[in-house]
């Protein structure tokens, strides 16, 4: 490239790397020339091995579920808003799988890490998931979790408990005495937590313990839908709600009850967690939990491109949205 410019292999360096040094103008303009003549394209991964780049790295656990495809989403948006941009990792939740994925990304030198999880621990791998993310803030990074974590680093974390039981205490003060949780996959964060805050809900508000059901699922529609109808199967008895731990387990409820003959809400109501867009598009449209998921994204890449880098942890609450698939029960 510097021998098609007749200039030197540090002026053509200069020019096409961004440098801060001043170059004369007309060195500038026979360097350009030359490299779209030659086609020249920069090797990104060549340049981050010599400084750090531009880039936010977010480490997700499934980017095939709704709730965690509004959080990216938003990041994207925000950090084009600031110049910068986003690559996306899935690791289907598997810590060992985070732990690769975040080495790989340090060979990277992104200019800051996310990790969206539905919990992230300091322990976890004896560690080293944590000595890894030290040592990348150690060469300058900056990290973020959206998640629960018992990590140093600022964090964005859901209300799940206490939300969940708002809307168990919505559907217990509506008349429903008969309710199944379907409580998603067992040992999952988010969803466990849901699960605690639904099962408060209902014996705050009256509900015997006994008549409070919990089955674990899929946290997917088909799921939902296999769950429901292993209830059917049992028989419904008097069954008279299904509170789901997410929005898609929710739907696949309401499918398999449809198929079966059973009407939403006339027979058995129906609730969701999370307001995804499908909330409002399926019929009924889903009473639920709406979090602020896009608002966790912006936030997200707000701290991550922070100037002064404090540690921050940020909490947030749901809010419970009451549409179609909820009745009120005569008592």
């Amino acid at each position: 490239m510097a021998a098609a410019a007749g200039v030197s292999v540090t002026t053509a360096s200069r020019v096409l790397g961004g440098s801060s040094r001043t170059v004369a103008p007309e060195y500038q303009r026979r360097v350009l020339a030359a490299a779209a003549e030659l086609r020249y394209t920069a090797d990104a991964s060549a340049r981050s091995m010599r400084r750090a780049n531009d880039s936010i790295a977010v480490v997700a656990d499934d980017l095939t579920t709704p709730s965690i495809g509004i959080v990216v989403a938003a990041m994207e948006r925000h950090a084009r808003d600031t110049g910068e941009f986003v690559t996306v990792s899935s690791t289907h939740g598997a810590v060992d799988r985070q732990l690769e994925t975040v080495r790989l990304q340090r060979a990277f030198r992104p200019r800051a890490l996310i990790l969206t999880s539905s919990r992230i621990e300091a322990n976890a791998l004896d560690g080293r998931l944590l000595g890894e993310l030290l040592g990348y803030e150690r060469e300058g990074g900056r990290v973020v979790i959206v998640g629960d974590t018992d990590m140093p680093f600022s964090s964005i974390s859901f209300d799940n408990h206490d939300s969940a039981k708002e809307l168990a205490a919505h559907v217990a003060g509506s008349g429903h005495r008969h309710v199944t949780i379907l409580a998603g996959a067992r040992g999952t964060g988010n969803v466990a937590a849901r699960t605690s805050g639904f099962v408060a809900g209902l014996r705050h508000s009256g509900v015997d313990g006994r008549h409070i059901r919990i089955s674990h699922c899929a946290v997917s529609r088909q799921g939902g839908f296999d769950a429901t109808r292993r209830l059917l199967a049992k028989g419904l008895a008097r069954t008279d709600a299904i509170l789901a731990a997410n929005d898609t387990i929710a739907i696949g409820a309401m499918s398999a009850l449809r198929a079966a003959g059973v009407a939403v809400p006339a027979d058995v109501s129906v609730t969701g967690f999370d307001d995804i867009e499908l909330a409002t598009d399926v019929t009924p449209r889903l009473t639920t939990v709406s979090l602020p998921l896009a608002r966790a994204g912006a936030d997200a890449i707000r701290l991550a491109l922070a100037a002064h880098p404090e540690v921050e942890h940020l909490t947030m609450r749901g809010q419970v949205v009451v549409r179609d698939s909820t009745a009120i029960r005569a008592g």
